[in-house]
C-alpha cells in the first residue's frame, strides 16, 4: 500500500456554525473523514475527504451478520497550540485484537497513524481548547462486501470521524447491578470493541433507566456473583484505601483508560488489587462503611463517579470524600493527556 494519503478538501467548512463552548459529545462532526477499502485482498490507499454520508448495497454483510469494530480516542491542544494524542498505538492494537476476533484483516499501523495524523492536520482547527474538552476520534471497520452467505466479507472499510466534543457525563452516576442480563460470555466477543456488544447493552441498560438508575453495572455470565464492568467503562471500586478492579478476561475490555489508572496509581502510592470482587463483597463493604468509592474509566468520560447503586430493590449511597481517588487520578490523566503536567510513561504523542 502507498503511504501518500490523498486530501480532498471540503468546498466550505461548517465550523463557523459550531459553538464550541457549548459541544455536545459526539454529535458534532468535524468537515473531513479518512476512508481506506480492503478489497482484492489488500488494503488500498486511504483517502482524507469530506464528511459525507457513505454509500452500501442493501446486502453488504454489516447489515446482516455484525462485522464491525470500532475504538475511541481523543486530540487535544496544549497550551502552545500543539496537538495531542493519548496511547494512540495502543488504540491500533486493540482495533487489531477485535479484527482477529471478528475475522476482518487488521490494519497496518504505519495505515491507522499516518491517516489519523493526515485527517489531524486537516481538521486541525476542530480541536477545541476549551477545558474539559477534546477532539473525540472514532477510528472504525466494518463489511462493506456483498452477500447473503453466512461468511465473512470479501471487503471491508476502515474509517477514521472526528467530533469536537465536551464532557460525556455531567455529574455522578447511580447504577443498578444486573442479575439477569450479561454483557458477555466466556469465549464470547466481550473482549472486542465489537458494536453487537454494546447493541446489546441498550435493553438491560433501558430497564435500569425506566427504574431511575443511570447505567448497569455488570456481572459475570455464570452466576451473577461478580462485578465485571460499569456501562461502556470498566469499573474501579475503593474499599478502606485499597483500589480494586477486575482482571480482564474474554468478557472485560482490556481498558486504555484501565491501563493508565492502575499505573499512575501505583505510582502514587495506592494499593490496588486486580482481581475478582464479590457483589457480596461490596454489599458488605458499604453496610460497614469502608466502601469509599465507585467510579467508571474509559476513553470518552475518563472517570465517571458513581454517587450510588441499587441491588435487590436496595439502594445504597456512597460517602462525599474531601479528596476522592477518582478526583486525583482524572486530573493526573488529564494533565498527562494535555501537557500540563510531565509524562514519565511516554504515553503523550505530539503530532
Amino acid at each position: 500500500m502507498n503511504s501518500n494519503i490523498e486530501i480532498k478538501h471540503i468546498e466550505k467548512s461548517k465550523i463557523d456554525t459550531v459553538d464550541f463552548n457549548n459541544l455536545p459529545f459526539g454529535s458534532v462532526y468535524s468537515d473531513h473523514m479518512l476512508t481506506c477499502t480492503f478489497k482484492d485482498g489488500k488494503w488500498q490507499d486511504a483517502v482524507v475527504e469530506p464528511f459525507a454520508p457513505i454509500s452500501l448495497d442493501p446486502s453488504a454483510k454489516i447489515f446482516h451478520y455484525g462485522q464491525s469494530i470500532f475504538e475511541g480516542m481523543k486530540a487535544y491542544k496544549d497550551a502552545d497550540g500543539n496537538t495531542l494524542l493519548f496511547r494512540p498505538l495502543d488504540n491500533c492494537k486493540r482495533l487489531n485484537k477485535s479484527a482477529e476476533r471478528l475475522v476482518i484483516p487488521q490494519i497496518p499501523e504505519e495505515t491507522f497513524m499516518n491517516g489519523l495524523k493526515a485527517l489531524l492536520k486537516v481538521d486541525d482547527a476542530w480541536i477545541p481548547t476549551k477545558e474539559g474538552s477534546s477532539l473525540y476520534i472514532r477510528p472504525f471497520m466494518f463489511a462493506s462486501g456483498n452477500g447473503f452467505h453466512a461468511s465473512p466479507a470479501d471487503e471491508y472499510k476502515f474509517m477514521i470521524c472526528t467530533a469536537p466534543s465536551g464532557a460525556y457525563f455531567a455529574g455522578k452516576v447511580k447504577v443498578l447491578i444486573e442479575e439477569k442480563y450479561a454483557r458477555a460470555a466466556n469465549g464470547g466477543v466481550g473482549f472486542a470493541k465489537a458494536g453487537g456488544n454494546y447493541a446489546a447493552q441498550f435493553y438491560p441498560t433501558q430497564l435500569a433507566i425506566e427504574k431511575g438508575y443511570n447505567q448497569v453495572i455488570w456481572t459475570d455470565d455464570n452466576t451473577h456473583e461478580y462485578i465485571e464492568e460499569a456501562g461502556a467503562m470498566n469499573i474501579f471500586i475503593r474499599i478502606n484505601d485499597t483500589l480494586i478492579t477486575s482482571p480482564t478476561n474474554d468478557r472485560i475490555l482490556d481498558g486504555i483508560t484501565r491501563k493508565s489508572i492502575i499505573q499512575i496509581a501505583k505510582d502514587l502510592g495506592i494499593n490496588v488489587e486486580v482481581r475478582k470482587i464479590s457483589v457480596t463483597e461490596v454489599i458488605a463493604a458499604a453496610k460497614s462503611g469502608e466502601l469509599k468509592e465507585m467510579f467508571g474509566a474509559g476513553t470518552a468520560a475518563v472517570i465517571s463517579p458513581i454517587a450510588g447503586f441499587g441491588f435487590q430493590e436496595n439502594d445504597y449511597d456512597l460517602p462525599e470524600l474531601e479528596k476522592p481517588y477518582a478526583a486525583l487520578l482524572k486530573k493526573t490523566i488529564t494533565d498527562i493527556q494535555t501537557n500540563k503536567a510531565e509524562d514519565p510513561y511516554g504515553w503523550r504523542v505530539q503530532l
